[in-house]
């Protein structure tokens, strides 16, 4: 360890060293130390990010004055580790203090000798075998001290006070409620993200980042600058290695703000550009992102974990976004189609809108009042039949496992409804509020475009859902509108090849409005083959 001179002596054996309890001491503070000084200079004071629920700390709701500690990992400033491997309960006594004022809780790092042993051929060898790291909860009425503690958490509690609660805004806590907004954390240089969403992202901030420097420089649109900027220096920092998932959340938070930023100038002093259909689809999935990552950094600093899955989507909505501006920006598209097939990857940058509905060849099928053919020709691409379900037959369900889950209401239905060429057809399917349906598709061809196509109710809609494709948000389905004389349509919507990588894909669909109910009564399948 080290000594008054500052330097770390290790222990050097050789023959004939005759060795005490003191070397074997010596040796084992040396490479405590070092741990410890590698702590404090690489990773500061805090708790440590990502580890196990990282000292999440919730009210019971039972009642009473105490809380529960999920298990976590935090360094003092004195470099020890602390942590606690199981969820720890902690009752606060009101009358250990004058109230009203603040109340701490804190974890600290103790040691405990362990494993007590005496010879009994010589008493004098007697001895702890083993020095037990552990940790110590405490509420105290004193600021914490950095050095040898860490706070969790603090409350303003009251006189009053006979149940600890939650806030409804961790940003805003009020008395009585647990507040972590002053938990300290340490530095933590990257994080666990899987490398095919970091490879995504990069190619994403690359493609984003030429339509904004478009939109600065040739349509003057001045808060693009801005954007532009937020994507040079996320790129860089994902060069670096530095990210997390909790970072990336907290940037995209704030490059969503960027981008609705720049949606505001458009509306205001672009009307050209604001008037475009995809516009709306842009700022659609903006909004969406901003939401999405809101919500994810205030359960972040409410004391919750980030489920990964949420950066996916987080991705999936800016990928839209982009897909969207691109459309609205001609002069991007060639730019970005020209560096593409430079590179070889011209067919990923011309990948079409997954959103059909406003496409005219697809109008006509969208009203189709006939039956479906093993193929068709739409907008000079022919499509094969590959595989449909026919609701409430029960060898079709069955054999696509088509499924409803957590809805707030079920139900089937039969209907006479009339396409808006007047062709009255009759079909039986079934329909639900909330929640989400689930079904596999057969006979998939791997890399190769594949439209859905669901005949619907029309009667009510102007509804959003997520679509889901092996468990990953791959776009968001609009269905505005509603024809209350002419109610059957055949809504379609495009999975792009990339997103095509099995045989048979299981797909989720998700309704995203409220009070509006979503209903299937046929489901076909074709692929560009």
């Amino acid at each position: 360890m080290a000594n008054e001179d500052k330097a770390f002596k290790r222990i050097n054996f050789f023959k004939g060293f005759v060795t005490t309890e003191e070397d074997w001491n010596e040796a084992e503070r040396y490479h405590v130390e070092k741990r410890k000084l590698h702590n404090r200079a690489f990773h500061g004071v805090g708790v440590v990010p990502g580890w196990k629920d990282e000292f999440k700390v919730v009210a019971r709701g039972k009642g009473e004055l105490s809380v529960e500690v999920s298990p976590g990992y935090a360094i003092d400033g004195q470099g020890h580790d602390i942590i606690l491997w199981k969820p720890s309960i902690l009752q606060l006594n009101k009358g250990d203090y004058k109230l009203p004022q603040t109340i701490y809780l804190v974890v600290r790092f103790v040691e405990e000798h362990t494993d007590f042993i005496a010879y009994k051929q010589n008493l004098d060898y007697k001895g702890h075998r083993r020095i037990a790291e552990m940790c110590k909860l405490e509420w105290t009425e004193q600021e914490p001290n950095s050095e040898t503690e860490i706070e969790l958490c603090r409350v303003q509690l009251t006189r009053e006070a006979v149940a600890l609660e939650m806030p409804k805004n961790p940003l805003d806590p009020s008395s009585n409620q647990i507040d972590r907004r002053f938990v300290p954390y340490a530095g933590v240089a990257g994080g666990v993200i899987h490398a095919q969403l970091l490879w995504q992202l990069s190619q994403l901030i690359e493609g984003s980042r030429r339509m904004f420097i478009s939109l600065a420089q040739d349509e003057k649109v001045i808060s693009a600058n801005n954007v532009v900027q937020a994507l040079i220096t996320l790129g860089m920092l994902m060069e670096t290695g530095a990210l997390g998932p909790n970072q990336i959340m907290n940037i995209l938070s704030l490059l969503a703000d960027l981008e609705l930023a720049v949606v505001s100038e458009i509306e205001a002093t672009k009307p050209g550009i604001s008037a475009k259909k995809d516009f709306s689809l842009f700022k659609r999935n903006i909004e969406y992102l901003r939401d999405t990552a809101e919500e994810s950094v205030l359960q972040l600093q409410g004391g919750g974990s980030l489920p990964l899955d949420k950066l996916d989507e987080l991705v999936s909505y800016q990928d839209k976004a982009s897909s969207s501006l691109r459309s609205i920006m001609p002069n991007v598209s060639r730019r970005s189609v020209a560096k593409a097939a430079d590179t070889g990857d011209a067919g990923e940058a011309e990948e079409r809108s997954m959103i059909l509905h406003e496409l005219e060849g697809w109008k006509e099928i969208m009203v189709k009042s006939t039956p479906f053919e093993d193929s068709m020709a739409v907008d000079a691409t022919t499509w094969t039949l590959i595989d449909e379900i026919d609701m409430l037959d029960k060898d079709s369900e069955e054999s696509h496992n088509f499924d409803i889950k957590e809805a707030t209401d079920q139900y089937r239905t039969r209907q006479r409804l009339r396409y808006p060429d007047g062709t009255l057809v009759a079909d039986s399917g079934i329909a639900h509020e909330g929640g989400y349906a689930e079904w596999e598709i057969l006979n998939v061809t791997p890399a190769v475009d594949l439209v859905i196509i669901r005949r619907m109710d029309f009667v009510r809609a102007d509804y959003e859902c997520d679509i889901y494709c092996e468990g990953k948000l791959i776009g968001v389905i609009p269905c505005p509108g509603s024809d209350k004389r002419f109610r059957w349509r055949n809504w379609p919507f495009l999975i792009p090849a990339k997103y095509i990588t099995k045989n048979r894909l299981r797909i989720r669909q998700q309704i995203k409005t409220a009070e509006r109910d979503l209903n299937f009564f046929h489901l076909w399948f074709y692929q560009a083959l």
